[in-house]
């Protein structure tokens, strides 16, 4: 596990590093991660071939279902289809809102695993803010110290060659300087290697937004395919729906290629999370060739690991307070002996100047401290891990988890569509059995609006009965009339006695009676015919 202060793997971190690695020839594998290692990457593909056998699943019984339905179509009665129809509309509805539930999760994932990637790349240049700041103090330190070395204190060994004591003090302040430049230039670790931290973010980066993009496109098809799905059902539209069909196959197989990516990113990812440590250590020891002991006490950052700089620091800390000692006796003693010291040429740095940039240096050696000290490159360290591990790895697993519910949701619509759009095209076939010149047909009855504007509708308001006509069973409709209602009741009252017991005429409603088929119509017809060879037994006679 990972000895990072301030991480700790998390428990999915820890499931997914116990599943079992597999190689192609079905060996187990060890678990660390290593991906550059063909034996692990083999045991990665496996991983991401379950989601490839899940495919193959699913087609196989799409393959199955479809031949069925197309070659095995059963005889059933109306009930039994309109039960079936309903079942099969609303799988459909179930389907595309398990779909939209899983979009929802996926943009979720998405921005969880976003806000982990940027949370590395912004640790990772924070670590190259603080790298490049050493490396140019350090440079700027030494090159300070340089130039003192070779002005300043050069012209007191002239100024002071007649005085022995002086200048053995000058000597020896000389060689501490030098060796305070010495010891600054050995503490920048990182220069000259070839990682460069912001570089590895900006790669980092590149890659997250094509990745982002590409799942933003990804969930956007799929909640497009929902709608128009739903729409195709709710109004009936046949092409609509097949071609929502044809796109949802193929966005199927999409779904279970972004799953085996998924998975095998996950498990990758929960194999470094369980001990980023040692990994991390060995690559860029690897590639930076950098001292082990100082990439130990950055990534450990404890009391259990020694600072690699401190005696190199301490070193040019006393060497700093000395040479300070030593300037400070040598402008007591020397100055008053030799006045022109302190300004023997207008033109070269005098002794209270050398002090100037000595107490520069030390402002810059203080701050160099505070750069060095483990706490804020492990905060990077950790903030990082964090991202990565934490936010990054739940996003990858909500990704999963979308994936897994829109491939299931996409194999149910393609074995249920083609049977919901075949209903379409029979429903528009349910009239092939009725008479075409019935007046009450509703497709005849939509020809005559078309034509005429208003149907001309016959109806029974009138009856007698009579023995020598069979024309008189059906006598011809009154006129439509524009009357108001009042009137129109007061009319019907002439034929019942009372008036009817409805406010709107049966002609202003436009509402004939149901239409009826052929074998209705002759029974209708013969029955009618038995009654008409009939004595007649009473006499209706209309009103006055």
């Amino acid at each position: 596990m990972s000895t990072s202060h301030g991480y700790r793997a998390s428990w999915w971190t820890n499931i997914l590093h116990q599943v079992p690695h597999t190689n192609f020839q079905f060996e187990v594998v060890d678990n660390q991660f290593a991906p550059q290692e063909w034996p692990y990457q083999q045991a990665l593909l496996f991983l991401a071939s379950i989601a490839g056998l899940c495919l193959a699943i699913s087609l196989i019984l799409i393959c199955v279902y479809l031949i069925r339905f197309c070659c095995c179509a059963s005889q059933e009665d109306d009930d039994s289809k309109n039960h079936r129809v309903c079942c099969v509309t609303w799988s459909c509805v179930a389907a595309v809102i398990i779909c939209c539930a899983g979009i929802g999760i996926g943009f979720y994932g998405n921005s969880e695993t976003n806000d982990g990637v940027y949370q590395v790349t912004y640790s990772l240049m924070n670590t190259n803010h603080t790298l490049t700041s050493i490396n140019l103090l350090v440079s700027d330190t030494v090159e300070l110290l340089s130039s003192v070395v070779k002005s300043d204190l050069t012209q007191l060994e002239e100024i002071f060659s007649k005085r022995t004591e002086f200048l053995v003090m000058i000597r020896n302040t000389r060689r501490q300087v030098e060796s305070v430049a010495q010891q600054l230039a050995e503490i920048s670790f990182w220069k000259g290697t070839e990682l460069n931290p912001n570089v590895l973010a900006e790669q980092v980066n590149f890659i997250e937004d094509y990745r982002w993009l590409a799942y933003i496109l990804l969930l956007l098809l799929d909640l497009i395919i929902c709608l128009f799905t739903l729409l195709g059902l709710a109004k009936r539209i046949k092409w609509l729906v097949i071609v929502m069909t044809v796109v949802s196959f193929f966005v199927l197989l999409l779904s279970w290629g972004s799953m085996g990516l998924e998975m095998a990113t996950a498990v990758g990812l929960s194999d470094f999370c369980s001990n980023p440590d040692g990994y991390v250590m060995n690559q860029t020891q690897m590639i930076t060739n950098i001292n082990p002991d100082i990439l130990q006490y950055y990534i450990s950052c404890n009391q259990d690991v020694a600072n690699p700089f401190r005696q190199r620091l301490t070193t040019s800390q006393r060497a700093l307070s000395n040479i300070h000692s030593q300037l400070h006796g040598l402008e007591r003693e020397a100055v008053p002996q030799f006045p022109t010291a302190e300004f023997f040429s207008m033109k070269q740095k005098n002794l209270l100047a050398v002090q100037g940039m000595l107490n520069t240096t030390e402002g810059n050696f203080h701050h160099l401290v505070a750069l060095l000290n483990c706490r804020g490159l492990h905060k990077d360290y950790v903030d990082a891990l964090k991202g990565l591990c934490y936010d990054g790895m739940e996003g990858i697993l909500f990704l999963l988890l979308f994936s897994f519910l829109s491939a299931l949701s996409f194999t149910a619509a393609v074995c249920s569509l083609p049977r919901a759009w075949k209903r379409f095209q029979n429903r528009d076939l349910d009239y092939d059995d009725m008479d075409e010149d019935d007046p009450f047909n509703p497709q005849a009855r939509r020809e005559m609006l078309h034509v005429t504007g208003r149907p001309h509708l016959p109806s029974f308001y009138s009856y007698s009965s009579s023995c020598d006509s069979h024309s008189s069973l059906r006598v011809s409709a009154p006129p439509i009339s524009n009357a108001p209602v009042s009137q129109y009741m007061n009319q019907s009252a002439l034929f019942s006695g009372n008036p009817r017991f409805e406010n709107i005429p049966l002609t202003d409603r436009q509402s004939p009676p149901p239409s009826y088929s052929p074998s209705m119509r002759t029974s209708f017809i013969s029955a009618t015919q038995e009654e008409t060879d009939t004595p007649c037994r009473t006499d209706v006679a209309l009103p006055n």
